[in-house]
């Protein structure tokens, strides 16, 4: 036995414009912010957006050097001490690992690469691009190198 066909279901079924919708997630924009870092919880907070970040991020450590670039990984110990993040150096191909209590300040200095990447968006200027006789128009992703 099969349950009913989709034009035999009772008029009261759900309609699917009905459904309740739960909004979409509200990215932060975190290009050129430099965040307070007063307190170990504002640091490790503004550490893990930097590990989110799909930018470049400088960090200065408290010896006054400076190193940017990607951060890779991070591990969030008990400590600052036994905390650490990793770092792709925009000048290098050497991974950097650096301790929480080393860190002074943070500054997030690149474009975030997956901003305005929605599909959404996406669609959006596929469709002005070709209203506007734009040709060459393909599905391939876009450049990073922007």
């Amino acid at each position: 036995m099969t349950g009913p066909r989709h034009a035999e279901r009772p008029e009261h079924a759900t309609h699917p414009d009905a459904l309740e919708v739960a909004p979409g997630t509200q990215h932060e924009t975190l290009q050129g912010w430099i965040p307070d870092l007063a307190t170990e919880e504002e640091l490790r907070e503004a550490l893990e957006k930097a590990f989110d970040y799909r930018g470049d991020v400088a960090v200065t450590l408290k010896d006054g050097s400076k190193v940017e670039g990607y951060i890779f990984d991070r591990v969030a110990g008990r400590d600052l001490a036994s905390s650490f993040v990793r770092i792709l150096p925009k000048e290098s191909n050497q991974r950097v690992k650096v301790a929480y209590r080393d860190i002074r300040s943070l500054a997030f200095t690149g474009r975030d690469t997956a901003a305005g990447k929605s599909w959404e968006a996406w669609v959006e200027k596929y469709w002005k691009k070709k209203e506007t006789g734009g040709e060459n128009l393909s599905l391939q992703p876009e450049s990073l190198e922007e």
